[in-house]
């Protein structure tokens, strides 16, 4: 039995006997819902963009069980490739973190994005999936008041539930369009027939933003905060209040009231620490190193619980899936009769064809060996093994390996670090979840909202409180991935002004959140704060592909870094008025970079 297969049997047993032990509480909702219908199958398509026939929608809606299958097909558009294809490409491929990778040439579109050569005709600018998503959540929630009266089976408390996750979805669909996009056509009713107006203008980043922001937390605290435990994904495959306050913390931090980010934040921490020492308080015996939360939150430990080895955060977060630190991810079950992931076995790569056509850049895969350290703080990271993998046993080829492994083990029985890994999925076999937010995305958020409410000069009192408790977040969830047998911890004297502590933020947003479609959002708001994008144009340069000259030019203008509309839309919409940065540029009331 070789190293591999004896280390897999190891994990494997190691894991059923902690998955008994830290079983989840089970807490009682007021939502019952059978079944995992919605996360394996998709239900009929009588849901699109155009309008649909009033009598058959009309003879549709007499039940609970009609808008329960809505709300099932909801979820099941999201995890269409188209989707989630755009969740990764516009969060992630236009940053320093991604270049070209197999057979990137025979995708023009993709290809162009990587050069910044994007134009109006490029497919991913195209948004109908989403809008798509938006319809069937207005439809929702314009025909479920009509059923509750219906049916008595369909309550209150479980209309109330329906009414905020459809809320939810659309809204998060909404989140992603502006961050692109900027300025959208915005409408929270139904198109149900052919006399509605179809071709509405752009609302402005601004008032969708705070359209968002108002209806979420109208609706929050009737969502549900804790489903069952023999729903096994629907606590963090469904929306829950948690979902609610991640997306209220993320957005309060791009409308810049930080007060109000930190609020929210908390909120998700709280429960999410109250709802581990409830785990923990039910343990008899001892409870192990690992097992403990780490500086008062509940991570779980990378360090295994036996041998010496890492790899155990990264297992249980993106091997298994649906772990305790989620709060909404997209779930594909591992079985191959069941939906793929299909935009991480194409865009990240597979058993077959590795990398897939997006890899690591070049200056990340040699960060660490080449001792440079402008990504990773130094060789003991073990984010940087477990999420980009060699090549063939490259020195400088690297692929993408977070989400496209199961499992990912850092080896320190040697003298240099290695990482072991195994199972990789099968070629359109995926069963990757989807990650949309998770614990330390909202610490991160937290310690970004800290670190903007300090001051420029002199730190006052306060601004050094505020300096103490980010930088504590991040020692926090950097010590969680340090393999060192030394000490672990971060030295604050490097980071004693708002600035440096603002880099900090960021940069451990990048190692933490690689790949994961979340960097050139967090490059986007950076830029949208500074009122100009020079440190956004800094650090995509250090992809040092060709014409960086040119790529910078174009990434100079504030424009320039949001998505134009496809030519599609603009021919059926003649409202809309393309970006500026992608057309002659007349009629642009846009500011320019400072």
């Amino acid at each position: 039995m070789n190293k591999m297969t004896k280390m897999n049997k190891m994990i494997k047993t190691i894991k059923k006997a902690c998955a008994t032990i830290l079983a989840p509480l089970s807490i009682s909702t007021s939502l019952p819902l059978g079944g995992l219908g919605w996360a394996l199958t998709s239900c009929s398509d009588f849901l699109e963009i155009t309008p649909q026939e009033t009598i058959v929608l009309d003879k549709f809606w007499n039940e609970e069980a009609d808008v329960q299958n809505v709300v099932a097909g909801c979820y099941s558009a999201m995890q269409e490739q188209a989707v989630i294809d755009r969740m990764m490409v516009w969060g992630e491929f236009r940053s320093d973190n991604v270049v070209g990778g197999t057979n990137i040439e025979n995708d023009i579109d993709l290809s162009n994005i990587f050069k910044e050569n994007i134009n109006a005709s490029n497919s991913f600018a195209k948004w109908g999936e989403f809008y798509n998503i938006i319809n069937r959540c207005n439809t929702v929630l314009y025909y479920a008041p009509t059923v509750a009266e219906k049916d008595p089976n369909y309550t209150q408390s479980e209309l109330r539930a329906t009414v905020a996750e459809m809320s939810a979805i659309r809204d998060l669909m909404y989140f992603y369009l502006i961050r692109t996009f900027r300025d959208v056509p915005y409408y929270t009713q139904p198109y149900l027939d052919d006399n509605q107006q179809m071709d509405l203008p752009a609302t402005p980043f601004d008032a969708v933003l705070d359209s968002l922001i108002r209806d979420l937390e109208s609706v929050q605290d009737m969502a549900v905060r804790r489903y069952p435990t023999t729903n096994t994904y629907y606590q963090r495959g469904r929306i829950t209040q948690d979902a609610i306050h991640a997306m209220l913390a993320d957005m309060y931090l791009w409308k810049q009231d930080y007060e109000r980010a930190i609020h929210y934040a908390d909120l998700v921490i709280d429960a999410k620490t109250t709802a581990y020492q409830e785990v923990l308080d039910k343990m008899s015996g001892v409870v192990y190193a690992n097992e403990q939360m780490i500086d008062g939150y509940p991570l779980i430990s990378d360090a295994m619980t036996v041998g010496n080895y890492y790899g155990n955060a990264y297992q249980e977060i993106f091997g298994d899936g649906n772990s305790r630190e989620s709060i909404f991810e997209l779930i594909f079950i591992n079985n191959d009769q069941m939906l793929q992931n299909a935009a991480v076995g194409t865009r990240y790569g597979n058993e077959t064809t590795f990398p897939g056509h997006a890899r690591p850049a070049d200056f990340i895969c040699t960060d660490v060996n080449d001792e440079v350290y402008s990504v990773f703080l130094n060789k003991y990271d073990t984010r940087y093994y477990e999420n980009l993998q060699p090549v063939n046993g490259s020195k400088t080829l690297f692929g993408i390996s977070k989400y496209t492994c199961q499992s990912a083990f850092v080896d320190l029985s040697k003298a240099d670090i290695t990482a072991l890994y195994s199972s990789f999925y099968t070629d359109g076999l995926c069963h990757a979840n989807w990650i949309v937010y998770r614990l330390t995305d909202v610490m991160l958020m937290k310690a970004e909202a800290l670190v903007e409410m300090m001051g420029n000069e002199t730190l006052t009192e306060r601004d050094e409180q505020q300096r103490q408790q980010a930088f504590a977040i991040v020692n926090t969830i950097s010590k969680r991935s340090n393999c060192s047998s030394g000490s672990k911890d971060l030295d604050p004297a490097n980071y004693p002004n708002k600035s440096l502590m603002a880099s900090l933020v960021l940069e451990e947003r990048q190692r933490e959140l690689m790949f994961e479609g979340k960097r050139w959002y967090d490059l986007v708001r950076r830029s949208q704060r500074d009122g100009n994008t020079n440190y956004l144009v800094g650090v995509v340069s250090r992809k040092g592909s060709s014409g960086t000259g040119a790529i910078a030019s174009k990434l100079s203008r504030m424009d320039a870094i949001f998505w134009p509309y496809h030519n599609d839309e603009i021919k059926v919409n003649h409202n809309l008025v393309q970006n500026p940065a992608f057309s002659s540029g007349e009629n642009s009331s846009y500011e320019i970079t400072k």
